[in-house]
């Protein structure tokens, strides 16, 4: 038989276990990237928004324009230039005059992506409203969506998304040592630069201080002062 716990213990154990599932849902939260934002733009002033994102990750984004008059199509005005570049310069996405968009790859490199939006200028200017999100990581797979479907058991669901979360956690984890260890190397490589040029400002200022003596004591022996 086994012994029964005290209410006291009972409820500490309780507690402890909701904690422990609660950890993975946390952490999915914390290492889920997710923009979503309003914000307007005027004429002839362009935005750009940025998400640092690591290599060989799936990222997805939409945008649209708010309506400025509700039942009615949205004027050539309030359309938009969207062009979204990876940390290198290379396009992604490329949107020429369009109210509504959206765009999805897998990164080739690690950095900071870059999506730019702007409205040709005008006189007088306008401004533009615009909703944006931009998903990248475990964000952009929409498990929600697929565990609507039949066919896959809630628990299946659960793990496959758990799996999915401690992978994204893991090559993130990677990441962020990798450009730890690039800072680093800046850092030393600065370090010794600068080391470098101070021995060669110093080298620089005894040879002129030497130089400097040496014509005052040939200047006054020629003079025969010394």
């Amino acid at each position: 038989q086994f012994p029964i716990l005290p209410n006291s213990q009972h409820s500490t154990i309780t507690m402890f276990n909701s904690i422990l599932l609660l950890v993975p849902i946390i952490l999915a939260f914390l290492f889920t990237s997710v923009n979503s934002m309003r914000f307007s733009l005027q004429s002839g002033d362009p935005k750009c928004i940025s998400e640092d994102i690591k290599g060989n990750a799936m990222t997805v984004g939409n945008y649209s324009v708010l309506n400025p008059g509700e039942g009615h199509p949205i004027p050539d005005s309030h359309k938009i230039t969207v062009r979204v570049r990876s940390p290198y310069g290379n396009n992604f996405h490329f949107g020429n005059t369009v109210a509504s968009g959206n765009f999805a790859f897998t990164t080739a490199e690690a950095g900071a992506y870059t999506a730019c939006f702007s409205v040709p200028e005008r006189k007088p200017p306008i401004t533009v409203t615009i909703d944006f999100e931009w998903r990248a990581g475990v964000a952009e797979r929409g498990w929600y969506k697929i565990a609507k479907k039949d066919h896959i058991e809630v628990m299946e669901y659960e793990l496959q998304r758990l799996h999915d979360t401690v992978t994204f956690i893991h090559d993130e984890m990677f990441y962020l040592r990798g450009r730890e260890e690039e800072m680093q190397h800046l850092n030393r490589t600065t370090d010794n630069k600068m080391f470098a040029f101070i021995f060669l400002s110093i080298m620089v200022c005894l040879s002129v201080a030497g130089l400097q003596l040496w014509h005052l004591k040939t200047f006054f022996e020629r003079r025969k002062l010394l």
